[in-house]
């Protein structure tokens, strides 16, 4: 056997896994401020790029200085532009969030089709369910009067003090009570004038002994 063929075939085999094995680790990219340039930030954004296509993970490293920690708004806004970037070839697998003074991005490849729209921010996830709602229609409960054929039927609260798996107590209404007469309060008698008292006699006086 010829040992250049062979040695030929190995190096060919050893080179095809080396490229299989090149996708699947996580590249780091370091942003040293929020202030970088537009050109910058657009060379990261193209190595990155080529980093997902090839299979890697990438994640974004900013890094806060002195009096930047009081503006990290500006740092969610910057990671928001990469994140639009690189949405045809990437998914968020960690958002950005703080440690320390570092604000970290993590991103996936996940290659979308090609005529795929980038999601529209502040639009609902999920549309609205459709058809009507059956929830509770096997319990045979009572429906109020003109309800729509596919509304759930009514549920009457169960009162304070009721057994959970009994039926309420209905409430008896109560006799409305005759109104109360108060009593005519009897007249006072009529007071006499009072009599006037005879005037007293002055007493005798006895003449003295001799």
């Amino acid at each position: 056997m010829d040992y250049g063929k062979w040695r030929y075939q190995q190096q060919k085999k050893e080179d095809k896994s080396r490229a299989s094995s090149k996708g699947g680790r996580l590249k780091q990219l370091n942003i040293d401020t929020v202030r970088i340039g537009d050109h910058d930030l657009e060379i990261k954004v193209n190595r990155a790029k080529g980093f997902l296509e090839e299979g890697n993970k990438v994640q974004f490293t900013l890094r806060f200085k002195g009096r930047e920690m009081a503006h990290q708004d500006l740092g969610f806004a910057l990671f928001r532009r990469v994140k639009t970037d690189l949405w045809q070839v990437s998914k968020v697998e960690r958002d950005a969030k703080m440690e320390g003074r570092r604000m970290t991005l993590v991103l996936q490849p996940d290659h979308k089709p090609a005529g795929a729209k980038p999601p529209v921010p502040g639009a609902p996830a999920a549309a609205a369910q459709k058809g009507p709602m059956t929830a509770g229609s096997g319990l045979n409960l009572p429906k109020p009067p003109g309800a729509a054929p596919g509304a759930p039927p009514a549920v009457a609260a169960r009162p304070v003090g009721a057994p959970p798996g009994g039926a309420a107590p209905v409430a008896t209404p109560r006799p409305a009570s005759a109104p109360v007469t108060p009593a005519p309060r009897a007249a006072a008698p009529p007071v006499a004038p009072a009599t006037p008292r005879p005037a007293a006699a002055p007493p005798a006086v006895e003449p003295a002994a001799r």
